[in-house]
């Protein structure tokens, strides 16, 4: 008969007798670090596998999506864009269309006559002619003012092509006769080439650049 303390038993000694044993048992934190290691390894396979649904959505797919979408917008808003210009465009009248009366607000003589000879050199129709009315005689200090009918936005923008730093202004008028009344600044109407070139650009306007998209 010995006395025995075998590994795991605590430290408890017991006799051996016969052929009888006392039963061993492993360690339990042998069995907890087995379990860790095998639920790390799921989580990290599924992390994985998550990652790369990801990656092929957001990579490629999505990719794929957002441009065929953004391309769309852009072909769209070219056409808005487009439509828009032409219906401007055919909102303003030619010049030939349009009759201006020619006041002379300023104490210089001659500048009503010689400013309305070279408006209808230039394709306008032209009425009267003479001093201003005493609502404006010697009160307009700026280089003019364009007078029209409230509904005449398009043909006093069309007229101020020919007098830069006019005031476009409206009133209660029924006709549809345009006042150029000429300010204390004024010398000349804009030169006639660069008065074609800004009622070009007035009438035939370049579709507005996309401001939430890049096409």
């Amino acid at each position: 008969m010995s006395m025995l303390t075998p590994p795991g038993m605590g430290g408890k000694k017991y006799r051996i007798t016969g052929d009888r044993y006392p039963r061993m048992r492993r360690p339990r934190h042998r069995r907890r670090i087995v379990l860790s290691v095998v639920a790390t390894a799921c989580a990290l396979g599924l992390a994985g596998w998550g990652t790369l649904q990801l990656i092929d959505v957001f990579g490629g797919r999505g990719n794929a999506a957002q441009a065929s979408q953004g391309t769309a917008h852009c072909r769209d808003h070219g056409k808005t864009d487009t439509a828009q210009a032409r219906t401007a465009a055919q909102k303003l009248p030619a010049p030939g269309s349009l009759t201006v009366n020619v006041f002379n607000a300023t104490p210089r003589s001659g500048l009503a006559k010689r400013t309305a000879d070279e408006l209808r050199k230039r394709g306008f129709k032209i009425g009267e002619v003479g001093n201003a009315p005493a609502a404006y005689d010697k009160k307009v200090k700026g280089s003019g003012i364009l007078l029209g009918p409230e509904a005449a936005d398009g043909p006093l923008k069309v007229l101020a092509t020919q007098l830069t730093g006019a005031q476009l202004k409206t009133d209660g008028r029924k006709g549809t006769d345009l006042d150029l009344i000429i300010g204390d600044t004024f010398k000349n109407l804009t030169t006639q080439q660069n008065a074609a070139k800004s009622l070009a650009l007035l009438t035939h306007p370049s579709p507005a650049p996309a401001a939430d998209a890049k096409c």
